[in-house]
């Protein structure tokens, strides 16, 4: 029960609570009736940098998804030009977090970080299909320990403002590991390796580091999914 109750906060949170309580301290002392917009403000912030711990399968070939939130698109696109993967199309999974999910991002499959990249840009709402092509991103293509290669994207949302990405490149990284966080609504896309299909359906829920997205060695046709 206290694990569910006292979950641990994101680093990157810790400045941004502190700013946010001594604003209501400062509230408290020249405007006391307005103090509970701080309070619940301030319990918001902790709330939006929970860090959970998460139970990621471990079985080689899996990739599972890098962020909570809900399956937007399931589609093909070109991987971002910044990363030279090429100009075919790719199957992609697009996953929008909204203000109330956890915005931790995670590795979606074990391998080797073989580019990063940064490109700034505007700030559409994240819901919007060009946000792909247009919003600020930051980018990693993932090389498996089998050769395949995958990328996976955080791009900054409406009200986003800072994307941080914790991973470089040449590192070695595993499923599931913490990559990142972006503040505050958003979104992160996965680029799968040509031929992989994807096995979530617009709509869903996903679990970052829980939700298995596709499957290397899977010959599963796409699934449907319906409201029930």
């Amino acid at each position: 029960m206290l694990k569910t109750i006292l979950v641990p906060i994101n680093r990157a949170g810790w400045l941004i609570i502190a700013l946010f309580a001594a604003a209501t301290i400062l509230i408290a002392n020249f405007a006391e009736p307005f103090v509970w917009i701080g309070v619940v403000l301030t319990a918001w912030c902790v709330y939006f940098f929970r860090d959970p711990d998460r139970v990621t399968p471990t079985r080689e070939g899996l990739i599972v998804a890098a962020a909570d939130g809900v399956v937007q698109t399931v589609d093909t696109s070109v991987p971002p030009a910044e990363l030279n993967m090429g100009v075919e199309a790719r199957p992609r999974v697009c996953v929008f977090m909204n203000v109330f999910d956890v915005h931790v991002n995670r590795i979606p499959c074990s391998g080797t970080i073989a580019a990063v990249a940064y490109r700034p840009g505007r700030f559409f709402n994240a819901s919007l299909d060009k946000a792909s092509e247009h919003n600020e991103r930051h980018s990693l293509r993932i090389v498996t320990t089998g050769g395949l290669d995958l990328a996976c994207v955080q791009i900054a949302g409406l009200i986003a403002r800072r994307i941080v990405c914790d991973v470089t490149q040449d590192e070695t990284v595993l499923t599931g590991q913490r990559m990142g966080i972006i503040r505050f609504g958003s979104r992160v896309d996965i680029y799968l390796p040509s031929g992989v299909t994807p096995l979530v359906s617009v709509g869903q829920r996903s679990v970052a580091a829980e939700t298995v997205i596709a499957d290397f060695r899977s010959q599963e046709p796409a699934r449907d999914g319906q409201i029930r």
